[in-house]
């Protein structure tokens, strides 16, 4: 029984050591509230703008060639950039997205996209602002897309994360059967 006492001592420095740690979390808390909201609403984290060259462009080692992802975009963003003539791409299922999309979205499914890809690219110009979405935050099908469109040769790919899901539940019109 002795065994599970702790010395005065012990007990002092356990104390101290949870004092500072809880003193530790409160502070990096803080100085990194921005960063921990974002994760708690789930929106990701965005190079600084001086880490990125060129729209959707990161930073590779020099002599390599550069690996070029597309940049997020939020929904608060969207109506400006769709009233300068982007274009919305859904990269969801086919069924999915003839159920119900996101008004004047085009059609190019992640899984589909080795045959429908020529189609498209001669509907679309390559220098046209392109905007990928489809379930959300946890669908990495959007992003995928994105990365694909960018190394066939389209120079502005974004992606709106919060996909299909943000835009029904902020109240915006959608079209399909429904």
């Amino acid at each position: 029984m002795s065994n599970l006492l702790l010395s005065p001592a012990l007990r002092r420095i356990l104390l101290e050591a949870l004092i500072l740690c809880a003193l530790a979390v409160t502070v990096g808390l803080s100085l990194n509230y921005r960063l921990v909201m974002n994760a708690f609403t789930g929106k990701t984290v965005v190079a600084p703008k001086a880490a990125q060259q060129g729209n959707g462009t990161q930073n590779a080692p020099a002599g390599s060639q550069q690996q070029r992802f597309p940049d997020p975009v939020d929904l608060d963003e969207l109506d400006e950039l769709l009233a300068s003539g982007a274009l919305l791409v859904d990269a969801r299922n086919s069924s999915a997205f003839a159920e119900q999309h996101l008004p004047g979205a085009v059609s190019l499914p992640l899984g589909e996209v080795d045959s429908r890809l020529p189609e498209f690219q001669a509907a679309v110009p390559k220098d046209r602002l392109l905007i990928t979405y489809c379930n959300g935050f946890g669908c990495p099908d959007s992003f995928d897309l994105g990365v694909r469109l960018l190394e066939e040769g389209y120079r502005q790919v974004l992606v709106f994360e919060g996909g299909f899901p943000q835009w029904r539940d902020a109240g915006r019109p959608l079209e399909g059967k429904k």
